[in-house]
């Protein structure tokens, strides 16, 4: 697999953005149960299905550019491939002395978010530390842990260990960023609604923003036609973080329903997001308070 992934991260964009759209149909139209909370999680939203459906060839898109993103040589940038839409939040943040909370949804390519901030403000700021929970497969995690490693990036494990590095970030004025979309552990969240309907969320974010006394930032990396590259959007909260935290939960989902409905056709709508959370482990991220 790993030659496969190789020779994938040479091809251009333009070639891999088709491939991966037919990988989203093929998924979309063999998998029953996929096709159908795909659907279910878009009405829910209220979003049309000439609206959500370039999403299925988006989620796609997703996965045939990783290996683009994760094993290019790290000599060769993101370049002409990226563009900023509110880079100025992020040199504001930094003149007041702030580290940077980025919440970032299933939206777009979410990789690439992470990795321009590393290139364009790692060398100055310090690296940007991203929470990941480790792939189940053996080959597929020994790959991440070193594709995610990259110059200005550095991964923390969705473990207690990892909170503690992302809080030392923070308090060292650098920056952080994680999926606040994601349904973490059972004991790790809230239930807060999304989109109208109750789904558990993670606390992580606010807490992380509270204890570090760092800025909020929203970032989602929109993917431009035909691989012509993407577009990193940054904003901030409509209204402030709230300390309590069904309350904060909840204003962090407004806030990523926002997002979504920016470019529903390319938000994963066919992920898990009102599963019931899995059993948590004691030393799994968000157990400390």
């Amino acid at each position: 697999m790993l030659p496969f992934f190789r020779l994938l991260s040479r091809c251009p964009l333009w070639l891999l953005r088709p491939l991966g759209g037919g990988l989203g149909w093929l998924t979309y139209w063999f998998s029953p149960a996929y096709r159908r909370r795909f659907r279910e999680n878009a009405a829910q939203a209220g979003i049309s299905w000439a609206d959500a459906r370039p999403a299925v060839a988006a989620a796609g898109h997703m996965a045939s550019e990783i290996p683009w993103l994760w094993m290019r040589p790290t000599d060769r940038s993101l370049g002409s491939k990226l563009h900023w839409d509110g880079e100025g939040l992020i040199a504001a943040a930094h003149a007041r002395g702030q580290g940077i909370v980025f919440l970032t949804p299933h939206l777009g390519s979410f990789e690439v978010t992470a990795q321009a901030y590393a290139e364009r403000f790692g060398p100055t700021r310090g690296p940007i530390t991203v929470l990941y929970r480790p792939p189940r497969k053996e080959i597929l995690r020994s790959l991440a842990d070193t594709a995610r490693n990259r110059p200005g990036l550095a991964a923390a494990p969705a473990t207690l260990a990892g909170v503690r590095q992302m809080l030392r970030s923070l308090k060292a004025g650098q920056a952080v960023g994680l999926l606040p979309d994601q349904v973490p552990p059972e004991g790790l969240g809230v239930w807060a609604p999304f989109f109208g309907r109750p789904a558990y969320t993670m606390t992580l974010g606010a807490r992380l923003a509270h204890q570090g006394g760092a800025a909020v930032l929203l970032a989602w990396g929109e993917r431009l036609p035909r691989g012509a590259g993407y577009v990193v959007h940054l904003s901030e909260l409509a209204e402030p973080l709230p300390d309590e935290a069904e309350s904060a939960a909840a204003c962090i989902n407004r806030a990523m329903e926002r997002l979504i409905r920016q470019c529903p056709g390319q938000y994963l709508w066919g992920y898990h997001r009102y599963k019931n959370p899995r059993i948590g482990d004691p030393t799994s991220a968000g157990t400390t308070s």
